[in-house]
């Protein structure tokens, strides 16, 4: 895939001249003279408006040991950070939150830094698969700070620990709310396909061609979701998901961190959650996956003061400040040493997240831009499967033309 590198290299102009940008950033002994260039920097850092009270003591802590940078705090939401971005990168900020799945625009795009000076500590202090979230052709781009990934809530005096364990096991003694009907079917069940041994956008996810659902595997993943429409255990949920397990028509539903306030508020006492159960799609059971989303800060490619900004970005995603978030704002961390720490694991929710974290549960969401191009036909193919609309023989035709639609080019 080509890549836009004109304004990368043209930063260069920014900061002095190229040869000083290179040696400034790539980590070696010039790091003085890279600090002396950055003398009473101002930055923008952009967060989400949720967590603007949780950074400006941090920002402030920051700006005590760098006299001379001035940071300026202001809301902007990270799910449009590269639509933001775009508008005008020289009116930006410098440094901004991200989920790592629009990192693939923002490089084909020219408008996100590398992350040349800090690679190494967090390639050695994150999660493996928030590095590879953070990664992109082989670089590294952003700096992890959360992890996210739906779990399984559900009522702990319908259904025991053992019950939830496996989606047959649970779906017999209780009822379990999940969306295959309606629109975001794709972000729920697209994994299902992973779990029985098939690849999007290849096993990088950066594969453009690289996506495979139109086998044997892939119909058996249709087979089994159309069989869940005659499953009296699983009952159509999406927008009344909520309202559904308040008042028992539902005893369990897949979601991610963000509903655990409202679940507890639903379930009181009741409370439980737990990793996703196993699925058996005929060959046995395996594990069922959900998609990792990486919640990252970026360094916009048009700052002036690049050694400043990564400075920031670097001690913002600090294992201190990551659980200072966690404590505040329940982003579950990034960082290794972060979540070991008791708060972390004592945190059922938490605890839930990082198993799901892990290869065997789940998935980094891939990052190419090609995948606006594969979220209505995913649905379109699930929703129609579930609702009886596609015969059994045409599975295989739809999953063709699904691999054909996801291989288009998102640019």
């Amino acid at each position: 895939m080509k890549r836009n590198m004109k304004k990368l290299l043209a930063l260069g102009a920014t900061v002095g001249t190229a040869a000083f940008l290179l040696a400034a950033c790539g980590g070696g002994s010039s790091e003085s003279n890279s600090s002396s260039e950055n003398e009473n920097a101002s930055i923008k850092l952009w967060v989400d408006v949720a967590f603007v009270d949780t950074y400006k003591p941090l920002v402030e802590e920051f700006e005590k040991e760098h006299k001379d940078w001035k940071v300026t705090i202001k809301p902007s939401e990270s799910a449009t950070a590269q639509e933001n971005l775009k508008k005008d990168p020289s009116a930006a900020a410098d440094v901004f939150m991200m989920p790592h799945d629009q990192l693939g625009q923002m490089v084909d795009a020219g408008i996100i830094y590398a992350n040349t000076k800090y690679e190494d500590s967090v390639k050695e202090n994150s999660t493996e698969s928030a590095v590879e979230a953070a990664t992109y052709d082989g670089k590294l781009y952003g700096y992890p700070y959360g992890v996210e990934a739906q779990i399984l809530y559900y009522n702990k005096a319908k259904l025991t620990e053992d019950d939830v364990k496996s989606w047959d096991t649970m779906t017999s003694k209780g009822k379990l709310g999940a969306n295959f009907g309606e629109a975001g079917a794709n972000y729920n069940f697209t994994p299902l396909f992973m779990s029985n041994g098939d690849e999007l956008y290849g096993a990088d996810g950066e594969d453009i061609n690289g996506t495979n659902f139109n086998n044997e595997n892939g119909v058996q993943v249709l087979k089994w979701i159309r069989a869940q429409k005659d499953n009296p255990g699983v009952i159509q949920s999406n927008a009344d998901a909520l309202s559904n397990l308040g008042n028992g028509k539902i005893d369990a539903f897949l979601s991610g961190p963000w509903s655990k306030n409202d679940v507890e508020k639903a379930l009181g006492d009741d409370f439980a959650v737990a990793p996703y159960p196993t699925v058996d799609f005929g060959n046995g059971e395996v594990q069922q996956k959900a998609f990792l989303g990486v919640k990252l800060f970026g360094v916009n490619a048009s700052t002036k003061s690049p050694v400043a900004a990564m400075a920031l970005a670097d001690f913002l995603t600090s294992k201190e400040n990551q659980l200072t978030v966690f404590e505040k704002n329940g982003t579950v961390p990034a960082n290794k040493e972060a979540q070991e720490d008791e708060k972390v694991k004592s945190d059922t929710v938490a605890e839930a997240v990082m198993t799901m974290s892990d290869p065997d549960h789940s998935v980094v969401m891939p990052k190419l831009p090609a995948m606006v191009s594969f979220w209505g036909p995913a649905d379109a193919v699930i929703n129609d499967t579930y609702n009886g609309k596609i015969a059994e023989d045409d599975y295989l035709a739809k999953l063709d033309k699904l691999v054909a639609d996801t291989s288009k080019s998102g640019n």
